[in-house]
Parts: structure tokens; sequence; C-alpha cells
């Protein structure tokens, strides 16, 4: 039964009260109890990161504070007896049923409204005709609800993002967080310390493998198994279901295969040219395929700047990063400390942690350019939103040996002399924390799985 609670002593059972909350659940609760706007809350996010669950602990949450069970409709729209039933007719029953005029303050919840046809017009129409309801919906075929929310709810809707699981709710979630990382104490250093950091590593190692998450967190079934159950229902629903009834992809193996590859070079610079050749696939259905995977949340396209911090105004290459690393590893299987494509997914990693915001992460760049004979690149490059000058520099390394090779820091001592960071640029280390210099440039040494914690950590929202 969806709505357990409409019979008096009922309410969500033990366990579901049990499941711990993300860290985007308190953000979440605030905008969905403002009733100040009369907009309806879209929840939107990839499959399995928590959306239902963050549905239903907030339906606990209104009973805990004294909302009666009858004034609020919960409805999963991929239940087949829901099948051809307008939201309309719904809420209507609703309504009815419970006795409720349509100025009744009450809460309705639509989970998986993107299997419902034409839903944004429709929900628009609800929040106009029921004034002192609070509607709120979520979906996981985010492509589908970006375009209709914009499309048709001018005005009436307001997106909240949910992304995979962040490293530092993945500590939180295996209750590894408070015996491993501690306060620092001192304003002019990095905020935190690891007590342990070969142990933080090996954790480190886990949430690129599964802990994405939740589920798989929770669950040592799933756990022991992640490929199966992160291909099965995650991957192959969206490229084979969400994505092909959305867009009408008729070729589902040609956008798997491009997929794949995206996953396996996830971190690499890639360009339309060098997929065409290497896939076969026209350079327009690449490009589509780009648009729709980054739409549905499962890749995520950074551009590339000059050594001035200028976007290419004819740019053919660009990096393409998974919106969650263990996506990686269902496709291909889990992997070690040592494993050559560490590097990589280390850096996927530190992308994946700052998706919760597109406002932020719009503004964050690779560069790349060349002088003389000699290429530069820095990893991450943060542009102030309102000069457009570069803020800060990043360097993500899954290894110690910077400390006696800096040479390989070049790209970033170059970028750094040319404009004056107003951070210390960060160069991400497998184990080594300290404050250093390298040619009168000053660089923090970071281990990449503190970076990757305290980017998580300190600014979720």
């Amino acid at each position: 039964m969806d709505n357990p609670w409409w019979q008096a002593g009922r309410g969500l059972d033990s366990e579901e009260k049990d499941w711990p909350r993300r860290s985007y659940f308190t953000p979440f609760e605030a905008l969905a109890l403002d009733r100040s706007v009369r907009r309806a809350v879209v929840l939107i996010g990839p499959r399995r990161v928590g959306k239902t669950v963050m549905l239903r602990q907030f339906v606990h949450g209104l009973l805990d504070s004294g909302v009666r069970g009858i004034d609020i409709l919960y409805v999963s729209l991929d239940t087949p007896l829901y099948a051809g039933r307008s939201l309309e007719s719904l809420v209507t029953l609703f309504m009815e049923t419970q006795g409720h005029g349509a100025s009744a303050k009450t809460w309705v919840l639509f989970d998986e409204i993107q299997y419902l046809k034409d839903w944004g017009v429709h929900l628009k129409s609800l929040v106009d005709s029921y004034p002192n309801a609070r509607f709120i919906a979520s979906g996981s075929a985010a492509a589908a609800l970006k375009m209709k929310s914009r499309e048709s709810g001018a005005g009436r809707f307001t997106e909240f993002v949910l992304p995979p699981l962040t490293f530092a709710e993945f500590l939180n979630f295996t209750g590894r967080e408070a015996s491993l990382i501690l306060p620092f104490g001192r304003q002019d250093s990095f905020p935190w310390r690891c007590t342990d950091i070969e142990a933080l590593n090996r954790d480190f190692v886990d949430y690129l493998n599964y802990g994405g998450f939740p589920e798989a967190v929770l669950n040592p079934a799933i756990r022991s198994n992640p490929s199966r159950f992160l291909r099965q229902d995650v991957v192959d629903k969206v490229l084979l279901k969400d994505l092909p009834s959305l867009y009408g992809i008729t070729d589902t193996q040609d956008l798997n295969r491009f997929f794949n590859v995206l996953a396996f070079n996830s971190g690499n610079e890639l360009g339309l040219e060098a997929l065409y050749n290497h896939s076969g696939i026209g350079k327009q259905r690449l490009a589509d395929y780009l648009e729709y995977l980054e739409a549905a949340y499962l890749i995520r396209r950074v551009h590339r700047i000059d050594e001035n911090a200028r976007r290419l105004q004819r740019a053919r290459t660009f990096k393409v990063y998974l919106t969650n690393p263990s996506v990686r590893a269902a496709l291909f299987g889990s992997i070690s400390a040592e494993d050559e494509a560490m590097g990589n997914l280390a850096e996927t990693a530190i992308w994946c942690q700052h998706l919760h915001s597109s406002e932020l992460s719009g503004g964050l760049y690779y560069a790349r350019w060349k002088e003389g004979r000699t290429d530069f690149e820095v990893d991450i490059v943060a542009l102030d939103q309102g000069t457009q000058k570069p803020s800060l520099a990043v360097e993500v390394k899954w290894s110690d040996r910077i400390v006696d090779h800096p040479e390989e820091l070049d790209g970033l001592v170059a970028l750094t002399k040319k404009h004056r960071f107003a951070k210390i640029p960060i160069v991400t280390t497998r184990t080594v924390s300290k404050l250093g210099a390298i040619r009168g440039i000053k660089v923090q040494l970071i281990p990449t799985a503190m970076y990757c914690y305290s980017i998580s950590k300190e600014a979720p929202f």
C-alpha cells in the first residue's frame, strides 16, 4: 500500500525509518516545506541514488510534525495500477476519498513522474488549480524531467538535483567518517586531517568501485556483486529503455557501444573526429548521443581553456567524465589501488563531488596549450564567475612521485605565474600532505582521498 498513513496508527515501517539520510535531505526538506511560493518541487537525478527514499523520509517528517496522514498522497507512477490515469484524476480521487475541498492544505508526491506523458503540462495545471496543495515530483529519466520542466513549467517548477553519493556521504554511511577524519583546528591550514591515510585510501577505492549508490553501500548482497546490480538496474535501463523512448533511438547497440567507449575513457580528452574514427557512428549522431547521455546524468563534458583562460571558439576536443565512477567498475570490473585506471578515476571522483551545482561545476574547466614544442596541461581550473579570471588550479595525481619530480608540474607553475590565483594551487597525492613550493610558487599537497572528502563535505549544496 502506497499510503499506509491513511489508516490510524500506520506510517512508515521500521526499516524505512532507519534508512540513513543523505546530506541533501535537509536542504531538500526546507525547499519542499516552503509554501511561500506556489511552485512544485521537481527532484531530479540518475537512477538508484535515493530519490524514492528521500520522498518517503519527507513523508515521515511530515507525520512527525503533526500533519494528518489523510492530508498526504504518495503515488509511484511506475506502478501498473496507475497506467493510463492522469495526474488530475488521481488528485481528484484523493480529494474525494479523504473529504478534502479544492482549497485544502495537502501534500501530493508523485514518484517516477517521467512515466506519464506530458507530465509537465498536467503538473503545472495542478499547481494552478490547487492553491494550497504542495506538489513534489521525482524521476530518474533526468533528460525528460529537465526538458519538460523547462518547457512546460516556467514559473511553476523548482528543480532540486540529487547526484550520486558523495565520498563524505559514503564514509558516513559506512560508519567510517568519525574514526578517519578529524577537524584540524587551525584556520590557516587545510581544515581536515586524516588519522590513517592508508585506511582512507582503501575506502576511497571502495567508493570508486561501488560507493556512488546508497543501496550498494548498505546492502551486502549488492556490494558483493556491484557489477550485476549497477549494469542491469542503472546503465542498461537508461541506455535500453529511458533514452530510446525519449528520443526515438532505434539502434540501442550503437548507443551502448558508444557509452562503453566514454566510460572506459573517463577523464581523457576526446573529440568528435577521434570518436567517429573509433566507432564509425556519424558525427551528428555522436553529438546527439553526447547530449542525451549528459542530460541523463551519465556523463559530464568539460571544456578546454588556453593559457589565457579563454575558451577556444572552435574547440574540437573536450574531456568526458562519468558522473559516477562506480559505473566504470560495473562495466569493466572492479579496480585496485594499483590499477592503471586509478589516476583517471581519482580525477573523475573529484569532478563528481561538484555535480550538485550546475552553476559551480559550470565554472570548472581544464587547461591545455602549447608553447613551442611543449604541451602543457592543468587538470582543473576554476574561473571566477564575475571576472572570468582563474581563481584556483588543481592538478590530480594518484602518486607521491611529484615530491621528487616537481618538473611534472610545469603546466601548473606556468599558469600560476601568469595569473596569480586567489587561492594556493592544489596538487593531490596518494599519501603526502604538506604546504610546499615549486620554483617560487606555493602549492598545497593533499592526498586525493582527503581532497575528494573536503569538496563533498564543505560545499555539498
